[in-house]
């Protein structure tokens, strides 16, 4: 018998994920709406909230989550072999695996979502500065990166429909 795995189930198991890991949807609409709000008057909650389950509901996102949530589990658990085990544990400044998996998010939405990944990376607001911080018993060196590359792909995906909306009213 193949392999195969329904693409449902992908989309259940990294929903389920990130809901276990403490995110949550308006965390990372609010973070949408941080770096688009002051590029759009009129942006709402609800066009961030839409952007992100759209961003969600690939299936290369989903995998990232998957990936990334399980390493930082795994580092939690104390199971991978050093020096991975201590790199990962301790968020290694040099360690940088953790933002080439979130750059495979933004990939899927160009360089204005890798623009807004770099600067949410380094400002690090609201749920990306909670998952950031190492005082708690989660580790979350993966999933920090994750969340904020989700929120910088919707925060493109809102920037190119809202040139397109702008492109059709002006025609």
């Amino acid at each position: 018998m193949s392999y195969s795995l329904n693409s449902k189930q992908v989309a259940e198991a990294s929903a389920s994920w990130l809901t276990k890991r403490g995110v949550t949807m308006e965390e990372m609409a609010e973070l949408t709406y941080f770096l688009q709000k002051d590029y759009y008057s009129n942006l709402t909650m609800d066009e961030c909230r839409e952007s992100v389950e759209q961003v969600l509901g690939k299936r290369e996102v989903q995998n990232a989550i998957l990936t990334g949530i399980q390493l930082d589990v795994l580092a939690e658990e104390g199971k991978l072999l050093s020096p991975l085990q201590e790199m990962i544990e301790n968020d290694e400044g040099l360690y940088g695996c953790d933002e080439i998996l979130a750059l495979s998010i933004v990939n899927v939405y160009g360089s204005i979502g890798l623009t807004n990944f770099g600067y949410i990376d380094k400002v690090k607001p609201g749920l990306v500065g909670r998952l950031n911080d190492k005082s708690g018993k989660h580790k979350h060196t993966f999933l920090d990166d994750i969340v904020g590359a989700i929120a910088a792909s919707a925060s493109s995906r809102i920037a190119h429909r809202k040139q397109q909306e702008k492109e059709r009213t002006q025609t």
